[in-house]
């Protein structure tokens, strides 16, 4: 798309610190974490020191053997270790592949198998617990970031090594590798150039456009996540100190929140369902909050309500972009406590001007008239080059130039996107299984979550969970659920047990599938 092209230079990773410290040298990153790579660096520190940081690892990883275009693959204990990572291997001109801590073992080494003998980074609770011994076979070396094993090398042993200077690599080459959410199966490998992560930079970068006071930025997002790398590029380059969040657990945000006053927070959906809480803590820990953002599923009405309910500001926004891993941002929509009141939480928005396209198609992909549900495509210039060694599955989603979200919705006559399902969670005869969900959402305050998933013959079964698990109200649930199509009586789960993605997406086919088998909560 025109505005995404237009002096696309690439995102180039590899300096993006070196970047911001060379404009706002005392802005800081904080965490609530140490890192494993550099522990005694503190949970403070400057982007100076962070840039020196990613100097000094991608040093390491040279003189480890480490050489432009080669495929590194990330897969550690949850970190910001990870994202920096991905900054140092690309500084060299190699390729990072970032896999989810959230991984089973042997879908990792599946994975690591279709890269074709990459180097592995890792860390000794990885190999020790999770990995099996066949990872060594599919790896051409294991590089540690802590701890040791036989076989491995520990970076730290190669500290004090000369540093070398930055490789820049083509804008159209290949500058990231991630995976796909795996909700169903194992996840495909998405690969990115520097030129399709500046596409998707330029939506989100205009949306923020609207932030002027440099305020903390606090965000809690998979460290694999491509949508990461955009946002660090955003905050970094603009001078805003970013506080990284491993733990999302609502007291501990509270506590974080309440100290540090950040005026815009990023997080999954499900995290902010989380912190629905934090509107009632005395402390007010989302008082200073000015924008708060969501960029990858639509979001339940009554979060964004109770979200934007807790900020003492006049007019304080929510944002939300709806996109995927393959293709980004596409389309988006602003919250205000007004608008937030009566929202359809099927409405993700609108498609950004010159940046990105949004269609509705029928079964043979032909465009359908307005509000007619169908199949939802887009056009993006932020879109992946291809799925790593799947090329022939990657083409199976291009439609002429579209791409395939794999989701189902309809757009309004003014051509506003709804939402309806995800194409393999379509139960047939019941509408929009989530419509039905944020129904539920909007009338039964004890809810944290709720699933509806097909179970024996395709009768809808809503998998709930409740405040503190305490058991259902049914008396309730049977008023809130009178007007919405008939369903199975609910079965209560604990939210930790539910299956979850690296975004915290819930695994509806693997629910259903643990449903059928006559799998119980823990």
């Amino acid at each position: 798309m025109l505005l995404q092209r237009i002096g696309n230079r690439g995102i180039r990773l590899g300096t993006l610190f070196d970047r911001a410290a060379s404009r706002h040298p005392a802005n800081v990153l904080i965490l609530d974490h140490d890192l494993d790579m550099a522990p005694g660096l503190g949970r403070r520190m400057t982007v100076t020191e962070v840039a020196d940081l990613v100097d000094d690892f991608a040093s390491r990883l040279w003189a480890a053997g480490v050489r432009p275009s080669e495929r590194v693959v990330v897969y550690k204990s949850n970190s910001f270790d990870i994202t920096l990572l991905a900054c140092v291997i690309a500084r060299i001109g190699a390729v990072p592949v970032l896999l989810s801590p959230k991984l089973d073992g042997a879908t990792v080494a599946e994975l690591v198998r279709r890269v074709d003998k990459p180097h592995l980074v890792t860390d000794q609770a990885k190999l020790d617990d999770e990995l099996p011994a066949s990872v060594f076979d599919h790896a051409h070396q294991i590089l540690l970031t802590k701890g040791s094993h036989p076989g491995a090398t520990q970076l730290q042993s190669l500290a004090g090594v000369t540093r070398v200077a930055p490789v820049t690599m083509p804008p159209e080459h290949p500058t990231l590798i991630t995976h796909t959410s795996g909700t169903t199966g194992i996840p495909k490998l998405a690969v990115h150039t520097g030129r399709t992560l500046e596409a998707r930079y330029r939506p989100q970068a205009s949306v923020t456009a609207l932030v002027r006071k440099r305020r903390p930025v606090a965000v809690h997002v998979s460290f694999v996540h491509s949508r990461l790398f955009t946002a660090l590029a955003i905050t970094m380059l603009r001078g805003f100190p970013l506080v990284m969040l491993v733990d999302d657990d609502p007291e501990h945000v509270a506590d974080l929140f309440a100290r540090l006053r950040p005026g815009v927070v990023e997080a999954h959906p499900n995290s902010f369902m989380r912190w629905e809480k934090l509107a009632d803590d005395p402390r007010g820990p989302l008082a200073d909050v000015k924008y708060f953002s969501s960029t990858f599923d639509a979001i339940h009405p009554r979060t964004v309500q109770r979200t934007l309910r807790a900020s003492r500001h006049r007019v304080p926004l929510f944002g939300q972009l709806y996109g995927q891993s393959e293709a980004g941002p596409v389309v988006g929509r602003i919250f205000t406590p007004w608008r937030g009141q009566a929202a359809d939480g099927r409405c993700v928005g609108f498609a950004f001007p010159g940046m990105t396209d949004v269609r509705v198609v029928s079964m043979d992909g032909k465009p359908v008239s307005k509000s007619s549900p169908g199949y939802i495509e887009v056009r993006t210039d932020g879109r992946v080059l291809t799925y790593l060694g799947e090329q022939e599955r990657y083409r199976k989603q291009e439609n002429d130039g579209w791409w395939r979200m794999g989701d189902v919705g309809y757009r309004t006559k003014w051509g506003c996107l709804h939402l309806l399902d995800r194409e393999v969670d379509v139960i047939p005869g019941f509408g929009s299984t989530l419509a039905a969900e944020d129904t539920l959402f909007s009338r039964l305050d004890e809810l944290v979550e709720v699933i509806i998933v097909p179970g024996q013959g395709g009768t809808p079964v809503p998998v709930v969970c409740t405040k503190d698990d305490e058991p259902l109200d049914m008396v309730a649930w049977k008023a809130a659920a009178a007007s919405l199509p008939t369903m199975a009586d609910p079965v209560q789960w604990r939210l930790q047990d539910l299956p979850q993605t690296a975004t915290t997406k819930i695994k509806r086919l693997e629910l259903a599938k643990l449903l059928s088998n006559g799998s119980q909560a823990q």
